[in-house]
């Protein structure tokens, strides 16, 4: 009875989030409406509906009077995501006949940002599903973004000012969706900004919405098979570059900047490690393609340099071949995408502060190691000393999702080999789990609607699980098999 419990409360609090995002998933109808794509209208209509009833239906179903605990606040946002990505499919289902694994790819691509695609023809595809495809990762990208802050506040090394109530009574999904409209703005912002600058390039304004919607989530979607390369553009290839980087910025740091008025980018520990290891992927790739590839240095700078920051930012878009590259050069792409970019950004991976905190921690315990047990070694963060029982604690968490993370990738890429007998090599099969771990979607040519459905599954499932980073997944299952303490 206690864990039936539990898990009505779980279901319930994805009710909130549910009735929040119906009506922003009717924009695509009036895209449908204005290119007279009326067959399409509705399965494409089905979507806020069926958001809408469900959140009505779980929001209704007995909640625990308990104290609000975190780890049902993870367990629904995994649980939203995962049912935000089933309903998304529907359309692309009755819409244009892709099979419901397909569909439920897609959906899954869309919402945690990933340029992988089970679509065949987008050149073909109607209007209305190209814009869904964008739109999805927009949205999914506002949406990780807010929860990341609201998941920030409920530890002890980082604070945030964006969330108007952090009453431990509100239900575990109300920070989220708090902290998404006091960012619903600067979101927007960008992505106006962003828009002007394609437009800039010569694209046509359709062209123009999409990329900056995918571009600003770090999502990496396009309307055209052939992505970035279709366009022939290097004056857009310049400007995607730093569309990339601020998706892939703390979205923190722009609140504070309109709320102060002061730029103070790199006053953060984050943002001075985004540049220091873009710049050293950039100076990596090119030199690798100039030494194995004798490739121009122009053209080599170029592609290092779009193709490092597509990868840092996790937003997927390529134009060149990672598998015509050298091993140690896959291998070094392999490591940014790996990383990621900012924390309480659009961006995927590990990220940043996962890294500067394992570094610190690291500093930390080797400083104890070498002195007294009487003395004490203070552990400093964003300029204040974090008590060492805090600091124990969230070390320990940050290198479990660390570790969870390679053993995740580990297994993912054991499968997809044992189960497909395929001429992709190991390190290439890697690249492209770790890209869809990482939420990033560059791949070698291995994800295609022509892999088999395992591995599909696989993916979707790396999806999900990389862009929550574990830990919420992880808890949803447990909930699934076991009672609640």
């Amino acid at each position: 009875m206690k864990r039936h419990l539990y898990l009505s409360t779980i279901l319930a609090d994805v009710g909130e989030p549910l009735l929040f995002v119906s009506p922003l998933t009717c924009i695509p109808l009036v895209v449908a409406i204005l290119f007279g794509e009326w067959k399409i209208l509705p399965s494409m209509a089905s979507v806020p509906v069926i958001f809408l009833l469900l959140g009505l239906a779980l929001k209704r179903l007995p909640k625990s009077g308990q104290e609000k605990r975190l780890s049902a606040a993870m367990c629904s946002v995994a649980l939203f995501w995962l049912i935000c990505a089933a309903v998304s499919g529907i359309p692309f289902v009755f819409g244009v006949h892709m099979s419901v694994t397909d569909s439920l790819f897609e959906g899954m691509a869309g919402w945690t940002s990933t340029a992988f695609s089970m679509a065949r023809d987008l050149d073909t595809m109607p209007f209305t599903l190209l814009f869904w495809r964008s739109y999805m990762q927009w949205i999914g990208g506002i949406a990780i973004v807010a929860f990341s802050i609201a998941m920030a506040s409920s530890t002890g090394l980082f604070t945030t000012k964006m969330l108007r109530s952090e009453s431990r009574d509100e239900p575990p999904m109300h920070g989220v969706i708090t902290a998404g409209r006091a960012l619903y703005g600067i979101y927007a912002l960008l992505t106006f900004i962003a828009i002007g600058l394609i437009l800039f390039t010569g694209l046509s304004l359709w062209d123009s919405v999409n990329l900056a919607m995918t571009t600003i989530s770090t999502g990496g979607f396009t309307v055209h098979s052939q992505g970035i390369i279709y366009y022939q553009n290097i004056l857009l290839e310049l400007v995607l570059i730093p569309i990339m980087i601020a998706g892939a910025l703390p979205f923190k740091l722009y609140f504070l900047i309109l709320q102060n008025r002061k730029w103070s980018f790199f006053g953060d520990e984050q943002v001075k490690l985004f540049f220091i290891i873009l710049a050293a992927g950039v100076a990596f790739l090119t030199f690798d393609q100039v030494y194995f590839e004798n490739t121009d240095v122009l053209i080599a700078l170029g592609q290092g340099l779009f193709m490092a920051t597509s990868a840092l930012t996790t937003t997927g878009f390529q134009i060149a071949r990672p598998d015509a590259w050298a091993g140690v050069t896959l291998l070094f792409l392999t490591m940014l995408v790996f990383i990621g970019g900012s924390a309480g950004s659009t961006a995927g991976g590990i990220k940043l502060n996962r890294v500067a905190l394992a570094y610190r921690g690291m500093l930390w315990w080797f400083k104890r190691a070498f002195v007294s047990a009487k003395v004490i070694v203070p552990l400093r963060i964003e300029g204040k000393v974090i008590p060492r029982a805090t600091a124990e604690i969230e070390m320990a968490k940050n290198m479990l999702v660390i570790i969870l993370s390679v053993v995740i990738v580990f297994i993912s890429t054991l499968l997809v080999l044992q189960f497909h007998i395929t001429s992709f090599s190991i390190s290439e099969v890697l690249f492209d789990t770790i890209s869809a771990l990482s939420t990033c979607g560059l791949t070698t040519g291995y994800v295609s609607y022509d892999m088999p459905v395992l591995s599909k599954w696989i993916f979707i499932g790396m999806m999900w699980v990389g862009r929550l980073e574990v830990i919420p997944v992880m808890m949803l299952i447990i909930a699934l098999i076991r009672d609640p303490e």
